[in-house]
């Protein structure tokens, strides 16, 4: 399925008058999906219905819950030798995603910073228009957390040599790094481990030593813990489609 980005660019790119073939080998999908698209008229993604295998067993699934004490080998077991035809990970799947048998999710909480505490960096893929083609590219952002002030660049490529790149030119352009990096587990600075346990290269260890800060990684599955820096990425996603004329905070 399409994200944001790639809908609202061929939208704009519709709006400009190119034809649905140009549309579709400028973002690289087919010219039917990009015909669903305009039809529909918006970027947003919607949503994917798909009907749950489980849902006519829903009373029967709570019975037998309840009767082998959230056993869920022998509630499929049952169900199986009752003739419904579902997959032991659809029951599952099916259970998680309406709350049977598992606690309601825990609040995502709250995470305050005081100034120079720590600031988020991450990169996302967007397409942006250069020299009036559009063009996948990598963005990547820094934010510091407690000012949210932003830095944000381009590039057709992110490697080490770019992060370090990027990040040296975000210090500059803040005047300063805050004491912690914070980072999604990102190949391009971890050698090894994740979370707490994230290890990173030592060339980007000492970069970050170089600069005063610290790189460390949020546990996965986390992405709250990196909001202040994911939060504006389709902001920039938008703005990456008018222009790429250097870069802009």
């Amino acid at each position: 399925m399409l994200d944001e980005a790639t809908r609202t660019a061929i939208l704009k790119l519709k709006e400009q008058g190119h034809g649905t073939r140009k549309i579709a080998h400028a973002v690289g999908v087919a010219r039917s999906t990009v015909r669903q698209v305009i039809t529909s008229g918006t970027a947003t993604v919607p949503p994917l219905v798909r009907a749950e295998l489980a849902e006519p067993f829903r009373e029967r699934i709570l019975e037998l819950y309840a009767q082998y004490e959230g056993h869920l080998g022998r509630v499929h077991e049952a169900l199986a030798q009752s003739g419904a035809a579902l997959s032991y990970p659809a029951l599952t799947a099916f259970c998680r995603r309406h709350g049977i048998g598992s606690p309601p999710p825990r609040p995502a909480g709250r995470y305050p910073f005081n100034p120079g505490d720590e600031q988020q960096h991450d990169t996302s893929p967007h397409y942006a228009q250069i020299d009036g083609v559009l063009t996948p590219v990598q963005t990547a952002s820094v934010v510091l957390c407690f000012s949210r002030m932003m830095f944000f660049q381009h590039y057709p490529r992110f490697t080490r040599f770019e992060c370090k790149a990027f990040l040296a030119q975000g210090a500059a352009y803040f005047a300063g790094s805050a004491a912690i990096c914070m980072i999604d587990n990102t190949h391009v600075v971890v050698a090894s481990g994740t979370g707490a346990n994230m290890i990173p290269a030592p060339e980007m260890a000492a970069f970050a030593a170089r600069y005063g800060f610290t790189f460390k990684a949020h546990e996965k599955g986390d992405a709250n813990r990196s909001a202040r820096v994911e939060a504006p990425f389709n902001r920039i996603a938008k703005g990456a489609l008018c222009r790429l004329d250097g870069p802009e905070s």
